[in-house]
């Protein structure tokens, strides 16, 4: 043990002694001993503790005063509220609440609700938004989906409580749903709207706008006898059944429908042949639908007047002013089971389209939205709502776009936008009165019709994500043939089922070497790139990675060379956790089993003594010549892929060394890990036993091992290197190699370390003599106590290459010395014995 510790000082030089080490000898385990090496000055790597980690989590003064920061987020702004600000947003504001007026009137009718309620949802939706929300653009009130939501969740439960009046349901809905979404708001779980993938809100959105306006046509047409709440393909069929009950009502709605499209366009056409009139044209083209509202209302008074009892069309009628008829709801316990399992549907539909809007609005106009508080916001917004008459509200997608090009300036703009409802709801009731039901009918059918995901978009889809496009696909027909809920939940399901498929049954790649350079086009030619390293160098040649399967689509006239005979790097695809760890491990043990031979050829005299799962033992006591088949030396796993890994993970690790270190017993297998990127997988992978070399020898010390660390620049390395001049000799620059043993190291310089040789000379390199200025001061990337982590895979390559040389050396010596080390005799089955080491 002396002779190989004084071999060891004489081999490393300038570096610190390096001895090994037990780190708890309260809780350690035979099985689990720990190489390591401490030094004096060079960086330790320290494990994370859970002390740490709690310490991390626990808020701090700092931390909750951000909390009520993100709470209350007008806190940012409102205190440098300006006239500029106020006159943009007063100007947005009263335009969105010109059209939020009709707009939540006919919202209401989708809602089987009176067109009040729409009025008090669109007052309170706007009031509240600007305490809690983040965009300057959303505007929170009655939408299309989130009434015909609310409606066909009072169908629903109509039969069952039909003593129940419509409006305290809805109410209760929307305190329901308002309580769930500020919960997930104030303990942060925003995160779980990132669980909605694009291929379900966009199906959601399509199939609700299909289903609205299918519901909306009997209305438009004067169609007396035909739901609303039923699948929008049944509401097709009744329509074409009962085409002979179209009344005087079609004039005025589809006249309507066509006037919107027709200003629509003339608008969009005038702008871009007039560039300088596009603000004026704008707000023509916003207004439009006030614009159509009065002048219909005009014709239906001209026309009704006289014959208010009788009218000659379908119109709104009576409408209270204020909030005279708008109690608070009453949540009795004989419906709130009966409302509870129709929650989740509500909270989806809330949370989709107001979060979609808010991020896309975000991205357009370069401002990031909080989530959480999102939340919040809408939260608020549902449970107070309620209390002056409300139902179900979120953010509106044509509203917001309006609010945004009409300049608002911070989320007050909602203020105004509540008190234009606000004097409505006790001026303007009684111009309502004579507001043409088949007008709003076509109101709502034009304001939906952008929801629809066009067909250029869907090719998209299924040019990026064929599968996503099917998503799309079946949550589109289900909420055509079935329902809006059932929609939402096969597309939501469908995409959770897919992620957790791909992440159980993934499996990584065996990756090989190929060496690359970077070239720059100029004049026809194709000319070096400067090296990445070194401004002053001409060769940028460096290795790079490539699946050797050609999944990557990688040009297949380039060969990949394996790596070194017996190191295979393997990378993991899709994390490295429990759902796919035995999915994972178990192809790479087959693929390697497969490629590589047994150390040791075994045999039997018996055919009793052979293992009933191990094809590869024969009978026959003569060795196998024919099979040229490399013996396992090496396992590099690429973790650039894995964030976290967990007990399950880490023994199946465990129980894959196991199973190889038998198939090249005697030898050890060594696992070299590169890019682990989290501090808690080096400390599992640790304890596990990984991170330095397995132990060979019988007095737990590591044998046939040569440790090559990656240095990098720094301003100050201590007494861990000296200045590494780059003209200095090979010596000099050995220093960045450990090893252990009683041969010199210096008589084993391998092709690898010569190559971190070279890297250490061009990261240093100059074009005259070396000077003090030229020297560069280097020291270890990572701990020195784990050798086998490394930052990249050429360096694990690299160590794995050096280990296997020295040890291949050692044997030969080895050998010639008769000392019999690694020698190639048989051996009975049962004398290979391997330490299995379990955590579980």
């Amino acid at each position: 043990m002396a002779s190989e510790q004084s071999a060891f000082k004489r081999a490393a030089r300038n570096l610190p002694v390096i001895r090994q080490y037990q780190e708890d000898t309260q809780s350690r385990r035979a099985q689990d001993t720990w190489f390591a090496t401490q030094a004096s000055d060079g960086f330790m790597e320290q494990k994370p503790t859970v002390l740490e980690y709690i310490k991390s989590i626990v808020p701090e003064k700092q931390g909750i005063l951000q909390y009520v920061e993100d709470t209350f987020p007008c806190y940012k702004w409102l205190f440098n509220y300006n006239l500029q600000w106020f006159l943009g947003d007063v100007i947005a504001g009263v335009t969105v609440g010109a059209v939020v007026i009709p707009q939540g009137m006919a919202y209401s009718e989708l809602a089987g609700l009176p067109v009040q309620y729409g009025l008090y949802t669109s007052f309170t939706g706007a009031l509240c938004y600007w305490v809690f929300g983040t965009s300057k653009d959303i505007n929170i009130g009655p939408v299309a989906v989130a009434s015909i939501v609310t409606g066909a969740i009072l169908s629903n439960i109509a039969a069952d409580h039909p003593t129940e009046s419509p409006e305290t349901l809805a109410g209760t809905i929307s305190m329901l749903a308002g309580g769930v979404i500020f919960a997930i708001g104030f303990l942060r779980l925003g995160w779980l709207a990132d669980l909605l993938s694009l291929p379900a809100v966009s199906a959601f959105i399509t199939g609700s706008a299909v289903t609205i306006t299918f519901s909306q046509i009997p209305v438009m047409m004067g169609m007396a006898g035909i739901s609303g709440r039923d699948p929008a393909f049944f509401i097709g069929l009744n329509i074409l059944k009962h085409l002979n009950r179209i009344r005087i009502d079609a004039a005025l709605g589809l006249t309507s429908l066509a006037m919107l499209y027709i200003i629509k366009w003339i608008c969009s056409s005038v702008a871009i042949k007039r560039p300088k009139m596009a603000k004026a044209i704008f707000f023509v083209s916003t207004l439009r639908t006030v614009l159509i509202l009065l002048f219909y209302t005009l014709v239906s008074y001209l026309v009704n007047r006289t014959r208010k009892d009788d009218p000659l069309f379908r119109i709104l009628g009576f409408i209270p002013s204020g909030f005279h008829t708008a109690p608070p709801p009453k949540i009795e316990a004989k419906v709130l089971a009966t409302l509870l399992s129709q929650t989740p549907a509500a909270c989806i539909v809330l949370v989709i389209e107001h979060i979609s809007i808010a991020k896309s609005f975000g991205r357009i106009n370069n401002y990031t939205i909080n989530p959480n508080s999102e939340f919040i916001a809408i939260g608020v917004t549902n449970l107070l709502g309620p209390l002056v008459g409300a139902y179900a509200a979120t953010g509106s997608l044509s509203r917001s776009a309006i609010n945004a090009k009409a300049g608002s300036r911070t989320p007050l703009a909602g203020v105004a936008t509540a008190i234009v409802v606000l004097l409505a709801l006790y001026t303007l009731t009684g111009m309502f009165f004579y507001v043409p039901r088949s007008a709003l009918a076509a109101v709502i059918i034009h304001a939906i019709g952008d929801l629809v995901t066009p067909p250029s978009t869907l090719y998209e889809f299924w040019k990026i994500s064929p599968l996503d496009f099917i998503i799309f696909v079946i949550g589109l027909s289900i909420t055509i043939f079935d329902s809006i809920e059932h929609g939402i939940f096969a597309t939501i399901g469908l995409s959770l089922a897919i992620l957790v498929f791909r992440v159980f049954k993934a499996h990584g790649g065996f990756l090989g070497k190929v060496k690359v350079r970077s070239v720059k086009y100029e004049k026809e030619k194709w000319i070096p790139a400067s090296s990445l390293d070194s401004d002053k160098s001409t060769d940028s040649s460096r290795p790079i990675f490539l699946p050797l399967n050609r999944q990557d689509g990688s040009n297949p006239d380039v060969e990949i060379e394996r790596p070194y005979q017996g190191i295979f790097i393997y990378r993991f695809s899709e994390g490295f956790n429990y759902s796919n760890a035995n999915n994972q491990l178990d192809h790479m043990a087959t693929v390697i089993l497969d490629e590589t031979r047994p150390t040791i050829e075994r045999n039997f005299e018996k055919p009793g003594d052979r293992s009933w799962n191990d094809p590869t033992l024969c009978r026959s006591k003569d060795p196998m010549t024919n099979d040229t088949r490399p013996t396992l030396k090496a396992i590099i796993l690429d973790f650039s892929a894995v964030n976290n890994v967990d007990l399950t993970s880490i023994q199946t690790l465990i129980d894959i060394r196991n199973q190889l270190d038998r198939h090249a017993a005697p030898n050890a297998v060594q696992w070299h890990f590169a890019c682990i990127n989290n501090r808690w997988s080096k400390r599992a992978l640790a304890a596990a036993g990984f991170g330095f070399p397995s132990f060979e020898a019988d007095n737990g010390e590591p044998r046939h091992f040569k440790a090559i660390y990656s240095l990098a620049e720094m301003q100050d390395a201590g007494d861990l290197t000296a200045f590494i001049d780059p003209a200095s000799n090979a010596k000099r620059r050995k220093s960045i190699v450990h090893t252990t043993g009683d041969v010199e190291p210096g008589d084993f310089v391998s092709r690898e370390e010569k190559a971190i040789e070279s890297h250490i000379e061009d990261a240093g390199a100059s074009s005259g003599p070396p000077t003090s200025a030229s020297a560069v001061r280097m020291a270890t990337l990572h701990g020195i106590n784990r050798p086998f982590f490394h930052p990249d895979l050429q360096s694990a390559l690299v160590s794995a290459t050096a280990t296997e040389e020295f040890r291949s050396t050692m044997m030969e010596q080895a050998q010639e010395l008769g000392e019999g080390i690694g020698s190639t005799d048989r051996v009975q089955e049962k004398e290979v014995v391997k330490v299995e080491v379990r955590l579980i």
